[in-house]
């Protein structure tokens, strides 16, 4: 991608401009034209590169620092500083290599983080959008002009039409810290400044596990997380269903080390079901299970058939634990044959016995395998079941979702160790305080995926049709949005082409704020834009990630100034809150440093052993093992006693039939294809497995897999992390010979929303029907419209899940073909 630049000469009584002009709105190598500055002359790198040319690091100081991205891990950095820049970035040096105590090695992407300091496409002053959004065109202004702006809009805003008219978006670019973390939006400065001048609009769920979440709480009675990875010691099968540890929780601060030493120290037999032979599939797993995207469940029934008709399954745990496992154990009221024993042996509604063969025919994976796996599930006690975000994130991820629960109590295995629940693994965290959130005097809340929506037809959406909570129907649309931290304006949403065309349109959302340090694709729908400090340039407290047995918490020190005209998050939103006539409400006459000192101190007395803050800052990291020893055992005191340690279902038990579901399924207005159903049922989708097949224009599913060069778009403007991780797609070796490409030919994967280009990976390591291109990378449509950034949302669509209104962004039917 290229950007040229022109500057408007200044003209008397007028401000002078600066455009950024670019092909198509991706974020490239170029520069913001203020500046002018490019990757080699950028502070701090050619200092590094002097250094290492002179023989070894003369450093004036080493300050601890973190990654705080959303990958599932915190880590600690120690960051090494000469003359004021960052000249070289060393990982966790405390600790061992033992689970519990371990070193949190930070992995590729957060050594390469000096590469995102010292960025060509860092935002260095407040900009103003002169052209139309998304074109790239902004002036610079000043800060009091940007602040002023923003507050005089908000007070009409919230005058014109009343403060749910203001949505605060997802946005996890920076997470862990207690005063700079971007979610969840509750939690975030933004939020505490619109709370206290009445509230916004709120969002429920999260990109990430929106459907997986929403499941729980209809079969669990609310998120529960599954036995820690350390446990599956205690297994004697371990399952991860589309659970990709070794690349989506990398590091020391995450679960790849926990996993790997708990496999080479225990030797558990693992299975991992995937369409994909991830990295965790080639690294721990015993066998790989390939099946067809959104079809668990499916998998599930015809395990569950040979399981039940072998007399294979934990009846007792059943009868104990759950309700709606068969006839006898089902809610009052519910007609004959809607158990889920009905359903798999066909006296149910549908008539059809889920047999192995049954499956086979759905899932691609042979009737003879399935028969096999149910056995040896069916006889190893117990079973460590875990499943990733990559099952939910379907049309039918619910369901998915609540199947692989199901299997799990199926084999007894809850609430014991080395088993699990069948969510995704949970890990041993700190109780730490956070002083700093404010409630929301607005209780009305949109799904997170419904924002578009909401901006089209705000005022249409309602609470049977769309998911609207707090209210029977919103009363207006959106008309202006808070971006912070967050690429989800259009990288990170489905069908980017589409949401592009929707923002373009500025008679419709008013107004958008973006706070970013990074140019992103988002950041060139802004209206206003303000640049925000990179993490070493401030002072805070990061919670952990989910490391198994050891909890920690890391001081992230203030390393070196804030860059050009950039300002802490806590800055500006002090500013529009003296704007707004709340500064008093907004800081408590509390600077950041003293909000990070409080939480230290609140937290103290929930954990045992917690230094002060001067301590910590010494430290920079403190780690502590789980005080009750080895694995976090899911749903224990249920197990022990399941009276008086009820769920928070209806009826106190795991909930196989949800008579929620039931009542929902009836009076819930749905759109075509869409299907809400009280059991963990097998739902062919719109766009899914049986589509496929029908489908002669578009006949290949799509996921995107999560991928070591970024962490959903974050670190997808670092260079190194480019070339040592290319955007490619990954193609079965049977679907690109028949099509005549090989590996490394360039080609277009498209579908009627979108079409884009990269270099495809042919190999055995996707299941044949599928197709896998790695989410998160830049957005970046030619002049032809094709996007050479290659980004999976090109691909997808608006279209949510049924229940809990979810991204179901790995629903994509799609073909390719060689350039």
């Amino acid at each position: 991608m290229t950007a040229s630049t022109t500057e408007v000469p200044q003209t008397a009584g007028l401000p002078r401009r600066s455009f950024l002009k670019w092909s198509g709105v991706a974020g490239g190598a170029a520069a913001l034209v203020t500046t002018g500055a490019h990757f080699g002359g950028v502070p701090g790198v050619g200092a590094a590169h002097a250094a290492v040319a002179a023989g070894g690091f003369d450093v004036d100081r080493t300050v601890w620092s973190s990654c705080n991205v959303n990958c599932g891990s915190r880590c600690p950095l120690r960051m090494q500083v000469k003359d004021g820049q960052i000249v070289r970035v060393l990982p966790d040096n405390t600790g061992d290599d033992e689970i519990g105590t371990q070193q949190i090695r930070a992995c590729v992407r957060g050594r390469s983080i000096r590469q995102r300091i010292y960025n060509p496409d860092r935002l260095k002053a407040p900009m103003k959008r002169v052209g139309k959004r998304g074109s790239g065109e902004f002036e610079e202004i000043s800060w009091e002009q940007a602040f002023d702006e923003i507050s005089g809009t908000i007070t009409r805003l919230i005058k014109d039409y009343g403060n749910e008219s203001i949505y605060l978006n997802y946005g996890t670019g920076t997470l862990g810290g207690t005063v700079t973390r971007s979610w969840p939006p509750s939690d975030t400065p933004v939020a505490r400044l619109m709370n206290c001048v009445g509230g916004y609009l709120n969002h429920y769920g999260d990109y990430s596990s929106a459907q997986i979440a929403g499941a729980a709480t209809y079969q669990y009675g609310g998120w529960i997380g599954s036995n820690s990875f350390d446990d599956a010691k205690n297994a004697t099968l371990q399952i991860l269903f589309g659970n990709n540890p070794l690349e989506t929780r990398m590091s020391g601060g995450g679960e790849t080390f926990v996993t790997q030493q708990t496999k080479k120290l225990h030797n558990v037999r693992t299975l991992v079901i995937d369409p994909r032979y991830s990295e965790t599939a080639l690294g721990l797993a015993d066998e790989w299970v390939a099946l067809r995207p959104g079809t668990d469940a499916a998998l599930v029934a015809g395990l569950a058939y040979v399981m039940v008709t072998e007399d294979l399954h934990d009846q007792a745990f059943l009868d104990t634990y759950c309700v709606g496992f068969d006839e006898a154990h089902m809610p009052a009221g519910i007609p004959a044959g809607s158990s889920y024993k009905s359903y798999l042996l066909g006296d149910g509604p549908d008539g059809v016995a889920k047999t192995a063969q049954w499956a086979a025919g759905i899932t691609g994976i042979p009737a003879g395998s399935i028969i096999r796996l149910a056995r040896e599930i069916g006889t190893a006690h117990p079973v460590h079941i875990t499943q990733g975000w990559g099952p939910q994130r379907h049309a039918n991820g619910e369901n998915q979702a609540r199947a692989i629960f199901t299997l799990a109590a199926l084999t007894g295995s809850i609430g014991v160790a080395g088993g699990g629940t069948g969510e995704r693994e949970s890990s041993y965290g700190l109780a730490m305080a956070n002083p700093f959130v404010m409630a929301n005097p607005v209780e009305t809340s949109i799904s997170v995926f419904s924002w578009t929506d909401g901006i089209e037809r705000g005022a249409e959406m309602t609470a049977l049709a769309d998911g609207v909570r707090g209210k029977d129907k919103l009363d207006v649309p959106i008309k202006m949005v808070w971006q912070y931290a967050g690429n989800a304006l259009t990288n990170q949403h489905g069908d980017i082409n589409r949401t592009a065309k929707l923002l373009e349109d500025d008679s419709l959302c008013e107004m958008i704020v973006v706070i970013d340090n990074q140019m992103t694709v988002s950041a060139r729908y802004a209206d206003i834009l303000l640049p925000d400090v990179s993490n070493a340039e401030q002072l805070d407290i990061i919670q952990q990630g989910s490391a198994g047995n050891m909890g920690y918490t890391i001081i992230a020190d203030q390393v070196i100034e804030p860059l050009y005209d950039c300002k802490t998050i806590y800055e500006m939103c002090t500013e529009l809150a003296k704007r707004l006539g709340v500064e008093q409400q907004f800081t408590e006459g509390k600077s950041q440093e003293d909000w990070v000192r409080q939480t230290v101190e609140e937290s103290q007395p929930d954990v045992p052993g917690l230094p002060g803050f001067d301590e910590l800052r010494e430290l920079g990291v403190w780690k502590t093992p789980n005080p009750a020893g080895s694995g976090n055992i899911a749903l224990a005191d249920f197990r022990a006693d399941p009276v008086a340690n009820p769920l928070d279902t209806p009826s106190g038990k795991i909930e196989i039939f949800s008579e929620l579901l039931w009542d929902m399924s009836k009076t819930w207005t749905l759109p075509e294809g869409d299907k809400i159903t009280a059991l963990p049922e097998y739902i062919a989708t719109w766009e899914g497995a049986e589509a496929a097949r029908t489908d002669s224009k578009h006949p290949l599913q799509v996921i995107g897999h999560h991928y070591k060069q970024r962490t959903h778009s974050t670190y997808g403007n670092v260079a190194w992390m480019k070339e040592a991780h290319p955007q490619t797609v990954w193609i079965n070796t049977l679907d690109a010979a028949a099509r005549g490409i090989a590996n490394d030919d360039v080609v277009e994967v498209f579908n009627d929303r979108g079409r884009i280009r990269l270099p495809a990976r042919v190999t055995t390591r996707i299941a044949p029907g599928v197709m896998s291109v790695p989410q998160g990378a830049w957005y970046d449509p030619n002049a032809d419209g094709v996007d050479v950034g290659g980004s999976m949302n090109t691909l997808t669509s608006w279209h949510p899940s049924p229940i809990s209104k979810g991204n179901a962004q790995h629903t994509t039917l799609a073909q390719v073909e060689k350039v």
